[in-house]
């Protein structure tokens, strides 16, 4: 089981989920004391979750046929996005 801070996880989330999948746990610790453990959930959880929240009324199932939205023009914007992007992160440099 590998042991990781915080900081170390928030930096590496990818990872140490990748390692889950397969099997492995996470211990994590805040400021050196095991707080948490991140492990794979099971199988069987996942099964039947969407009919489970579907009758929960948590979630409606779709309607009508997705695929059409492919058929529309794409949006024409005023700006271009990697204007708008690099105006967004500006202050950030």
């Amino acid at each position: 089981m590998a042991t990781v801070s915080i900081s170390e996880l928030k930096a590496n989330l990818s990872h140490y989920v990748r390692e889950v999948r397969r099997g492995g746990e996470v211990q994590i610790l805040d400021r050196g004391k095991p707080v948490a453990r991140l492990v794979a959930t099971a199988p069987e959880a996942d099964q039947g979750a969407r009919e489970r929240l579907i009758s929960q009324g948590v979630m409606r199932p779709g309607q009508g046929d997705a695929a059409a939205i492919l058929d529309e023009p794409p949006l024409v914007l005023p700006v271009s996005i990697s204007e708008a992007l690099a105006e967004d992160r500006k202050d950030r440099l």
